[in-house]
């Protein structure tokens, strides 16, 4: 990298934006657009030049992989019985799109009607739709719901399961109705899961926003940057040092700072800079810049509890993973097709139900797999099964993330605190009991599905329930929340509606950390919807300065 005495990145940035994950690749992408930015784009990971970024079933290889996954684990959680989760994070261009499930999930109209009636104009369901659809290259077209001319591809699933389908059999005998589409602003239902693939192909941010605008003079891109601080005189940002083969670099903007390194590494960033809870940084010697209560707490994410049933007489996953003629024949088909159980997402089926009556929208959803194993990174089981996992959507439980040290390469302290208040232990518990009701379906009885998890010795009483919750539970990867959107008036929010940082000037962060309340879904395509709006309202206030000064 060229530098000024070894210690500059050359000229001023009028953007300089750290992370280049799901949120980040849509940030530089609209950014650079006008040619009149210089924009930098700082990410800790490198580039996405390994097959199994791109080969969707590459996440049982990526995820658990130094190369691929920043190798987080959570503090030993009292709610899950004392264990410690893996926790995964994408480290590569795209971020977490590059290794997450490719399910295309904008969540409920509810989940962001409630964001407007916090307080946030312009976070309401009109509003987030409307960038949906600009983001949408969708392989139902130009509709009511979706758009055909972004660069989000999403495309149906490429590969069908017998057992899957007796599955969606089963939930519509328990009364759950059938969906061709989750993304309508309600998603209640039984279907298969649309993903984020081009013709069988991974389509990750990196993929879809990045790469194509890498050429543009203004926009530069480092990778392999270990972010150290960022820089303020008084309360305004003014650049970023970081390190970068073994270097000690500094860059500066005369514009804004963008954070978006995600629901981890955002919060961790700005308590490293001083941005933080005031008394936890004074521990830690951290010279104080701005007194930021909220920043690192508020983590939320969704629990699933992984109940897994063995089956017999039909075909699933883990037989022909262990079978080298199984192997070679998945691999032929994809070769040839692009299709088959290489294009498989993680989950393929989804169910969106409530876990009992009191509840007037789908608080619970299904990711359902013909497939079972132990935990992401370890092979699949020897024996022909199912999962089907259970995550809370509106988890009432709260976590942190802090920091474990001044020391920027030291991993952060997460502590998600799962099922630590009773509401989540309750739906836990009726989520086990409504996966129980749904596998005694008639449509399933051909197949004898075995309870191999939690396991038919665990008893129908909450207690029991709820302890097996924490026994097999596992995050299903989708933390937000921790640099959070808020009025004035909140002492916990991070940023305004306008994703500023408030209380000092030239910072915004733009990412899943900004989400005040997680959405009933997946959470990657909100991200990039979050980025897409973000990055617009950037533009416009840069706009409204230039047109101030005229």
């Amino acid at each position: 990298m060229a530098a000024d005495a070894e210690t500059h990145v050359e000229g001023d940035f009028d953007y300089i934006v750290i992370g280049a994950g799901s949120a980040g690749c849509v940030v530089a992408n609209r950014l650079s657009a006008d040619a009149r930015s210089r924009v930098l784009v700082l990410e800790a990971g490198g580039r996405d030049n390994w097959i199994w970024f791109h080969i969707p079933v590459g996440y049982l290889f990526a995820i658990g992989n130094p190369r691929s996954d920043w190798m987080f684990e959570t503090e030993k959680e009292p709610g899950l019985n004392g264990r410690s989760l893996k926790y995964p994070r994408g480290k590569v261009i795209g971020g977490c799109s590059a290794i997450n499930a490719m399910i295309s999930m904008r969540g409920q109209a509810q989940d962001y009607d409630c964001w407007r009636q916090l307080g946030l104009p312009g976070w309401g369901w009109d509003d987030v739709r409307a960038a949906f659809k600009r983001l949408d290259n969708h392989f139902l077209g130009d509709t009511e719901h979706h758009g055909a001319g972004g660069e989000w591809r999403v495309e149906e699933p490429r590969v069908r399961w017998d057992v899957l389908d007796a599955v969606a059999r089963a939930a519509a005998e328990m009364g759950i109705p059938r969906t061709d589409d989750f993304n309508t602003g309600d998603n209640t239902g039984v279907g298969y899961f649309h993903v984020n693939q081009k013709r069988g192909v991974r389509w990750s941010a990196a993929r879809a926003f990045l790469k194509p605008v890498l050429g543009r003079s203004n926009l530069r891109l480092e990778t392999g940057v270990l972010v150290e601080k960022l820089l303020f005189e008084g309360k305004r940002a003014v650049g970023v040092t970081f390190r970068q083969n073994g270097r000690l670099v500094e860059a500066r903007t005369r514009g804004e700072i963008i954070l978006s390194a995600g629901a981890i590494a955002s919060p961790q960033i700005l308590q490293l800079s001083g941005v933080g809870p005031a008394d936890r940084l004074a521990e830690l010697g951290i010279p104080l810049v701005c007194d930021k209560p909220g920043v690192g707490n508020n983590l939320q994410d969704h629990l699933q509890q992984r109940a897994i049933y063995k089956v017999h007489g039909v075909k699933t996953l883990n037989e022909t993973y262990h079978s080298l003629i199984g192997r070679g024949l998945m691999g032929a088909e994809y070769a040839l097709f692009q299709t088959g159980p290489l294009t498989m997402a993680p989950s393929q089926l989804g169910i969106f139900t409530t876990s009992s009556p009191e509840h007037d929208r789908p608080n619970i959803q299904f990711h359902v797999q013909p497939l079972s194993l132990d935990k992401f990174g370890d092979p699949l089981h020897r024996f022909p099964a199912v999962t089907v996992s259970a995550c809370n959507l509106r988890p009432t439980s709260r976590g942190t993330v802090r920091l474990r040290s001044r020391d920027p390469s030291a991993k952060p302290v997460i502590a998600p605190n799962y099922l630590a208040t009773y509401e989540d232990r309750r739906v836990a518990a009726d989520a086990i009991r409504v996966t129980r009701r749904l596998m005694q379906q008639h449509a399933l009885q051909a197949y004898r599905p075995e309870e191999f998890l939690p396991g038919p010795s665990v008893g129908d009483d909450d207690a029991a329930l709820a302890k097996a919750a924490g026994d097999i539970g596992t995050t299903i990867f989708h933390p937000v929340g921790t640099a959070k959107m808020g009025i004035a008036s909140d002492p916990m929010a991070v940023v305004d509606a306008r994703l500023r940082v408030t209380g000092l000037e030239g910072l915004r962060v733009i990412d899943a950390s900004v989400m005040p309340t997680i959405t009933s879904g997946n959470t990657n395509t909100p991200t990039i919807m979050i980025a897409e709006k973000a990055a617009a309202m950037v533009v416009e206030d840069r706009r409204a300065v230039e047109v101030g000064r005229v």
